[in-house]
Parts: structure tokens; sequence; C-alpha cells
């Protein structure tokens, strides 16, 4: 690739809920966002489907199994040499045990009082809480 071709990055996240409307977020590891709040996902990996990279993502990220349900919206986002395209689907838990994991240095869910503290602190990755706004899907 020579230095002026753009890329695009396949990535996909996941609107993880529980019982209670609590969103679950994890904390990056790695950049773009190094210690910052986020949603669980990645990026798709060859012939993966969109639905397989956030299932696998998320078992490794978070360790839970989740059914991939809706699509809910997608967002560009900046990469080294070019652009994350990132598709967020809304997600079930099925099963397994909260931990963080790979790319997580801790995962948790959070209520929307703790959710506008971590955005007002600047805990949170650019844009997750506008973004979330716009698509009706911040925490309860």
């Amino acid at each position: 690739m020579s230095s002026g071709e753009y890329r695009v990055i396949r990535c996909v996240g996941g609107v993880v809920r529980d019982d209670s409307g609590r969103v679950l977020l994890i904390r990056r590891a790695h950049e773009p966002g190094s210690g910052l709040w986020s949603l669980p996902g990645g990026k798709v990996e060859s012939g993966e489907t969109d639905a397989e990279a956030l299932s696998r993502e998320l078992r490794e990220e978070t360790g839970l199994s989740a059914t991939v349900g809706a699509f809910i919206g997608a967002v560009e986002r900046p990469a080294p040499s070019g652009v994350f395209d990132i598709h967020d689907y809304a997600c079930s838990v099925t099963g397994g045990e909260l931990r963080a994991g790979d790319d997580a240095t801790d995962v948790r869910w959070v209520d929307l009082a703790t959710f506008t503290t971590m955005e007002r602190s600047g805990q949170l990755v650019d844009e997750l809480a506008t973004t979330l706004q716009s698509w009706g899907q911040l925490p309860r």
C-alpha cells in the first residue's frame, strides 16, 4: 500500500444490556483509545460475518457469550492510514462469566449516572456518548 492509499477497516461493536438496562463497557488496553472506556468489539477477520466477529470479540474481551441481534448504527473513526468502519449491534448475553480479557483491562456494567460521570471526566472514547444518545441507546 502506498502512503496515499486510504484503507477502510471493517469493525463491529456490541451494545449489550443487562436486565436493569445498564450497558456493558470495556476499558481499552491498546490504541486507539488505550485506557478509555468503549463498547466491546473489534475488527472483522477475513471470512467472518459481522455476527461471528462480534460474538468472538465479546468472548475474548468480556468472557461472555451473546446472541447478536439487530443492527443499531454505524460510525467511522480515524485509523492509521484510513478509517475504522464500525457497525454496532444489539446483543443479548447467553452465558459466560464477566471478566476482562484480550484487549480489555477492565469490564463493567454502567448505568446512566455512572456513564454521565465517565463522560464528564473524559473517561470514554471520543464521541461514544454522543453516538449512543443519537441512537437512543444510552444506559438507564
